[in-house]
């Protein structure tokens, strides 16, 4: 059956080669990017490509939670559902990782948009969609006062940080909701994307062990029931995430910190 799904972060790394595979599967996708440039060169890759695929294009900066918020209602006017949401766009290693409004650019990107719009989309996505969140074996004790802008953090401290803060949020919305079915996934450790190679200085792994394992979550039966669930790419198996992700009240006050500061500056 065709579905129709979101892919943020589609115009780089997981997400690209992500959009590869779901368009040659006949799926109608809706890709998402930042730059235009980048976004004319995956709407003509995706057009070289067979399998019967379809597409249409969004660009929002994804730091700027009014553009999310934009993109979010651009979806809306055009689509009464929404089978399938990978909220994968993704940032590390910034040269300035302070927004305008003085929050770390990791928190925003990697927790806060998501948070946003899978929010503002959750009425299309009905009973048997999915919402995939990109977690990481890179997870940490999040520390409020960095996520609200009040301490900075070195890069691989707020990137863990926003990685357990937005595996966190999934476990908690799977709670809330029965529909639609809520997955935080590590797509793989060190894969080859332009966040490992600039970030770690290696090539990385095959990328796509991430993009196979984004299509599994979005489309296979095993996940149909894995609401609220951690999936663990390295071990190839569900499985515990950080431990705070697993403590209520941690969960808690987090969650609601994001919730906090994304109603404060939109």
């Amino acid at each position: 059956m065709k579905k129709t799904i979101l892919i943020t972060g589609a115009t780089d790394g997981i997400g690209l080669e992500t959009a590869k595979l779901l368009f040659q599967k006949s799926h109608h996708l809706l890709i998402h990017g930042r730059s235009a440039t980048k976004m004319a060169e995956l709407e003509s890759s995706l057009s070289a490509l067979s399998g019967g695929g379809s597409f249409e294009s969004y660009l929002a900066d994804m730091s700027q939670l009014n553009e999310v918020d934009a993109m979010a209602k651009a979806i809306i006017d055009k689509h009464d559902t929404l089978d399938v949401l990978i909220n994968n766009a993704g940032v590390f290693k910034m040269a300035n990782p302070v927004t305008h409004n003085g929050l770390d650019a990791r928190f925003v990107v990697n927790t806060f948009a998501p948070y946003k719009l899978t929010n503002q989309l959750l009425p299309l996505i009905g009973a048997g969609g999915r919402v995939v969140n990109l977690s990481s074996a890179a997870q940490a004790t999040v520390n409020i006062e960095a996520m609200t802008g009040k301490t900075k953090l070195a890069d691989m401290d707020a990137y863990a940080q926003s990685k357990l803060a937005i595996t966190m949020w999934s476990i908690d919305l799977a709670g809330q909701t029965e529909a639609p079915v809520v997955i935080a996934v590590n797509p793989g450790s060190l894969l080859a994307t332009k966040m490992v190679k600039e970030g770690f200085g290696t090539a990385g792994n095959d990328i796509g062990i991430g993009a196979k394992i984004l299509c599994r979550a979005a489309l296979d039966d095993e996940f149909a029931t894995a609401s609220g669930q951690y999936f663990d790419n390295d071990r190839g198996q569900f499985g515990p995430p950080h431990p705070d992700a697993l403590d209520a009240n941690k969960r808690e006050i987090v969650v609601n910190a994001i919730g906090s500061v994304v109603n404060q500056i939109t």
